[in-house]
């Protein structure tokens, strides 16, 4: 092997040691890493979902009647977010929910004590006030209610 050969290798090898150290976004562009990072601090902050949400949700079925939900979250003793659910609903009584936010997202999930479950999934709005949500509804084995789904919004009070 010639010594130009195994100079180019071997500033190339540095090259991509020097990649691996530093981060693909310093070599690859010519903005600061902070500006490729999706998680910058200039990226808009984790909505706050804490407090009183309530809405109405409409089933994808015409002969299922609508009903309102309203939700309190706030925190557990482990710092976990969780739901006290007030429903008005005939396959639904009062939920204990399990809540986990990602970002903008939310997941509401738990079931009542017949074990009638429901999952509400959503998207907070810019303003942090308004979540357009879509939700499964799984009735259980008594056979008064079978599943359902729809949409809705839920209002931050």
């Amino acid at each position: 092997m010639t010594t130009k050969t195994l100079s180019f290798r071997v500033s190339l090898l540095s090259l991509l040691l020097l990649g691996v150290t530093l981060g693909t976004d310093s070599i690859c562009t010519a903005r600061p890493p902070d500006q490729n990072n999706s998680s910058s601090s200039a990226q808009k902050a984790a909505a706050d979902f804490r407090g009183t949400w309530s809405g109405t949700l409409f089933s994808k079925h015409a002969n299922v009647a609508p009903f309102t939900m309203t939700v309190v979250i706030s925190s557990d003793s482990n710092g976990h977010l969780v739901g006290a659910s007030t429903l008005n609903s005939d396959c639904l009584k009062d939920v204990r929910l399990e809540v986990t936010v990602k970002g903008s997202e939310i997941t509401l999930s738990g079931s009542d004590d017949e074990g009638n479950n429901i999952t509400v999934r959503g998207k907070v709005d810019n303003t942090g006030t308004m979540v357009k949500a879509n939700y499964i509804l799984n009735g259980s084995a008594s056979g008064r209610c079978e599943t359902d789904g729809g949409t809705g919004n839920l209002a931050k009070r």
